[in-house]
């Protein structure tokens, strides 16, 4: 029997979403290993909160999770919190689950192409959703669904709500993708690699739509991606991950002008630098590669990378700890007071 969903407090009054200690675990033939460990952070009305780092980070998981929807098995929730205004929706039953997707917390997945269902027109998906949470009629849901293509820019809306994902350009599913989201007004806005596979002319036009909705409507964007370009452009704040754990916490403007945690600044150091032309650049990298699930070593999961480590890091996780009122980071060389020199001999 699943528990009724309690209240709880939240930490601040314009906290919209907040997830506190998420815990998701696979099952595998090899047994049970770990995915998500301990992951935290708050998503505030009318703010854009980025999640950033490689690929098998955990970005993704998370943000099913937020929705339920990852796929189980092998993904199983075994503790932590997902509060929505201060209810708790893993305790929820699937019945009431149904009634907050695409309604309270919507999500734009990462390939429009899948994501959107062939046999059906875009109308119809649009609509669907129109019916099942504001119980509009199906006339006043065709209506609104081309008030939503309109909204997004679609051009000739009219003739567009019925035709089918094949017949539109990826730019214009990846807007019929956001119009579908945005369509019941949701509270957050979860956009997975938004602009993955579109051309910069494009991905610059989405990213500006979806800045542009933000401020009409106010919804919170929790937006997914590793383009950190991306995050400059659009990030109130940042939460950088690695091997599931949450490693660093920031304002854009503090993560970009000070990064502390060593991964966060290899991310950085690998974006290519604009040059005169007359100079040859060599792209930063990082060594090694994120640890597989189920084969993460002891302690600072980042330690066998990262040039820094000192012997607490081989032995156990750092906390997240502020070194600022709007700045959190997990790394003992950054909080022990000798290798922190060591660390910004680094910087320069």
């Amino acid at each position: 029997m699943i528990p009724s969903s309690p209240t709880l407090p939240l930490s601040e009054p314009d906290t919209v979403l907040e997830v506190r200690d998420l815990q998701v675990q696979f099952e595998t033939i090899d047994g049970v290993a770990p995915v998500l460990e301990g992951l935290s952070y708050k998503l505030h009305a009318g703010e854009t909160l980025a999640i950033v780092g490689e690929s098998g980070c955990g970005k993704t998981i998370g943000a099913l999770s937020l929705l339920r929807l990852a796929p189980s098995p092998p993904a199983r929730i075994t503790g932590g919190a997902i509060l929505l205004n201060g209810r708790d929706i893993l305790t929820l039953p699937e019945e009431d689950m149904r009634g907050i997707r695409g309604n309270d917390i919507a999500m734009i997945f990462q390939e429009p192409m899948t994501a959107l269902n062939p046999v059906l027109t875009i109308g119809h998906q649009i609509v669907e959703p129109l019916m099942l949470h504001k119980r509009l009629s199906r006339a006043a849901a065709w209506e609104r669904a081309v008030e939503m293509l309109r909204l997004v820019e679609i051009p000739e809306p009219e003739r567009r709500v019925k035709e089918y994902p094949h017949q539109l350009s990826g730019g214009m599913r990846q807007r019929a993708m956001i119009a579908m989201a945005l369509a019941c007004g949701p509270k957050v806005l979860v956009a997975d690699e938004p602009t993955t596979a579109l051309d910069v002319t494009i991905q610059a036009q989405i990213l500006a739509l979806m800045a542009d909705l933000k401020r009409r409507i106010g919804t919170a964007i929790l937006l997914i991606t590793h383009d950190l370009a991306v995050v400059a452009q659009t990030a109130d704040r940042v939460v950088v991950m690695y091997a599931g754990r949450v490693v660093e916490d920031a304002s854009v403007f503090e993560l970009f002008e000070n990064p502390r945690h060593p991964y966060t600044r290899g991310l950085l150091a690998s974006i290519p630098k604009l040059s005169d032309g007359n100079e040859r650049q060599k792209l930063e990298g990082i060594p090694g590669s994120v640890p597989p699930v189920g084969a993460r070593p002891p302690g600072c999961t980042f330690a066998p990378r990262c040039t820094l480590a000192i012997d607490a890091c081989r032995q156990s996780v750092p906390a997240l700890d502020s070194v600022s009122p709007t700045h959190k980071v997990a790394c003992w060389a950054v909080m022990d007071k000798t290798s922190k020199k060591e660390l910004e001999r680094a910087i320069v």
